[in-house]
């Protein structure tokens, strides 16, 4: 059995994630920041620990990993989106984006880096974006904080690999959950239609993603895109 780490896993990818590793057996903690009942609702389904801590907060972070122990798995799914003209963004927006998508991740992985050592094994999954490999229109700020999180897990992979770490992303496509609600269905059905597969994505495909890459033991570095071809 594993200790697994979650962020943002209260609602969507999160909760998926977190009910996947739950549901194989594994000791599941999620840190989320606002949503509290459904936090204690996914606690409920599942029988993981909530934590409640901002990712943003380095010292609410290292709190929280000095309450869970050690830690065998690591998944950095925590993010918000802002969409918007650069030149109409503003700068706390801009700020907010890459302190939780990005800054997030360094604070967690720095919290669980100890146990790691300790070890000398561990898993990292950062939650990526396809539009952190491509870029897009209005959204020029969460993808760029996406593109950040794709270096960094390049870089990671290439730091922490000698002390028994791997370190993978996955790059979703367009997954329905609470971010796609500024969507109307007209717009989702045009996003489905340029996918080869036919249909848009579910949590559950991401957290299908996640098991594979916390048990591929000869594979770090990568960035899996799980957009149904949307991106190839």
């Amino acid at each position: 059995m594993s200790t697994c780490v979650v962020t943002g896993g209260s609602r969507g990818i999160g909760a998926a994630i977190v009910k996947a590793f739950a549901q194989r057996g594994d000791r599941v903690f999620f840190l989320y920041e606002k949503e509290h009942a459904a936090a204690q609702q996914v606690c409920a389904d599942t029988g993981a620990t909530a934590i409640c801590c901002d990712v943003a907060d380095g010292a609410a972070v290292e709190k929280a990993f000095r309450s869970i122990g050690n830690v065998d798995i690591l998944v950095c799914n925590a993010g918000i989106w802002r969409g918007g003209l650069i030149h109409q963004l503003p700068a706390e927006d801009w700020d907010r984006l890459f302190d939780v998508n990005v800054k997030g991740i360094y604070h967690c992985v720095k919290a669980a880096m100890p146990a790691f050592l300790q070890t000398h094994k561990g898993c990292i999954i950062n939650i990526s974006s396809m539009w952190g490999q491509v870029g897009a229109s209005y959204e020029s700020a969460y993808s760029a904080t996406k593109g950040a999180v794709i270096a960094l897990t390049k870089a990671l992979a290439k730091e922490l690999g000698p002390s028994g770490v791997r370190v993978n992303a996955i790059a979703p496509g367009v997954i329905l959950t609470d971010m796609c609600a500024g969507y109307d269905d007209e717009v989702l059905d045009g996003l489905r239609d340029e996918t080869p597969v036919g249909r848009n994505g579910s949590p559950e495909d991401i957290a299908q993603a996640a098991l594979y890459l916390a048990d591929a033991q000869f594979v770090t570095g990568q960035i899996l895109g799980v957009n149904g071809g949307f991106i190839i």
